[in-house]
């Protein structure tokens, strides 16, 4: 146990991924002993496999941190915000970070309406599926995109969903220009969303905003109206992890 919460401590330290070698050598230990926790940690969700055959910390650690309340910053900055989305709009309000190919939900607010679109926190969803993934996607550089799309079919959830990978990769494009990503019942028939990349100045971290509703929630006339107030929450959102 020891050793694992001084590997731990060095992810935490160190804000880069990590390999074998790598920690091995800055703590000292076996590298045996090394392989074995980060495998066990990786398996757990606690750590994931980044490039290159290192690892960071995993989306299990911000889903504990959820559940510890305050612990996590990011989610308790988050939170107040989605509440009060979820408040305003009558929409079910999700955070969700990316996880490899997957975007995972970290937190919601979804308690203001009695007709709410059901998620679970850590729920997992295809990375290229609907407006969250393309918003978590327009974080990363061209390169990386194009890796991504180069090893991952898109798939035809809906009638709606692209399944060009050209003019998919222009509207992860689109997404960095108007800081918004819009899902006109692209992952699931009769359900809508909105998702808004956020800046929260973590490195090797994307983060995202999504609000989803029924087709009847969110109609034509009211797209324009949510969008500019959404656009104005993930600016508040961003500024706060911009403050010293």
């Amino acid at each position: 146990m020891d050793k694992c919460f001084a590997m731990l401590a060095l992810f935490a330290r160190s804000k880069r991924p990590l390999g074998v070698s790598d920690i091995s050598k800055a703590l000292n230990f076996n590298k045996s002993t090394v392989f074995n926790i980060v495998h066990t940690l990786d398996d757990l969700g606690v750590l994931e496999k980044a490039a290159e055959g290192k690892f960071q910390f995993g989306t299990r650690l911000y889903i504990l941190g959820k559940a510890a309340g305050r612990g996590s910053e990011l989610i308790s900055t988050v939170h107040p915000y989605l509440e009060e989305i979820n408040h305003n709009t009558k929409l079910s309000a999700f955070l969700g970070i990316r996880s490899g190919q997957t975007a995972v939900i970290i937190d919601k607010a979804d308690a203001a309406f009695n007709i709410k679109i059901h998620s679970e926190i850590g729920m997992k969803i295809p990375l290229l599926a609907g407006a969250g993934g393309r918003a978590l996607l327009a974080q990363l550089s061209d390169a990386e995109v194009d890796k991504i799309l180069s090893t991952t079919e898109l798939k035809k959830f809906t009638p709606n969903a692209c399944v060009n990978k050209k003019q998919y990769k222009k509207m992860v494009k689109q997404v960095r220009t108007d800081g918004i990503s819009v899902d006109m019942e692209e992952y699931i028939e009769g359900i809508r969303a909105f998702a808004l990349p956020l800046n929260v100045k973590r490195a090797n971290t994307q983060v995202a905003l999504w609000v989803v509703g029924l087709k009847g929630q969110i109609s034509e006339e009211t797209m324009s109206r949510y969008s500019t107030y959404l656009k104005k929450i993930a600016k508040e959102i961003e500024l706060r992890f911009s403050s010293p």
